[in-house]
């Protein structure tokens, strides 16, 4: 679908499936849409899925055809059910890859707090072919923009604090 407007439009896809539980709020929502407004990008949708990998390329597959913007919050921990980075890849149609900037990028930040790195913390230093990576100077989940066709999809982490930096 060929999208016509005079201004960018975005669409905001919430991850995790305790935003769909009633006991979290999104916050980070409402902070994605007061900036868009800010900076004149019209917010069309905004969704919450749950973690579920089909359901958020689903969401994602739906999102990039009828926006130019799709911004994701959540799912890019180091756990099992942080599944954006594969739905995204799989909405994409790109395979995951490995950068060893990133690991060493997330092995600078334990070392920085003195912590001892998880091996599940090497999950996060794979991304989508050709995304382009944004390092999370606050914690430890790479951010990422991939393009595709004429719409950008930008993952950013569900921890408020580490999404609004």
């Amino acid at each position: 679908m060929y999208k016509v407007s005079t201004k960018p439009t975005a669409e905001i896809i919430a991850i995790g499936s305790e935003l769909l539980s009633g006991y979290i709020v999104d916050t980070n929502s409402s902070h994605i849409s007061h900036v868009l407004a800010s900076i004149g990008i019209k917010l069309c949708f905004i969704s919450a899925v749950g973690d579920d990998e089909e359901v958020i390329a689903d969401a994602v597959t739906r999102a990039l055809s009828r926006s130019d913007i799709v911004l994701t919050t959540g799912g890019l921990g180091p756990t099992i059910d942080d599944k954006t980075r594969a739905a995204v890849a799989l909405a994409t149609d790109r395979s995951l890859v490995f950068e060893d900037d990133l690991l060493r990028q997330i092995e600078s930040r334990f070392n920085h707090w003195g912590r001892k790195m998880s091996e599940n913390n090497t999950r996060q230093a794979y991304m989508p072919d050709g995304a382009l990576p944004i390092e999370n100077r606050v914690g430890t989940a790479p951010c990422f923009v991939v393009e595709h066709d004429r719409s950008r999809v930008i993952c950013l982490p569900g921890v408020p604090r580490e999404m609004k930096y």
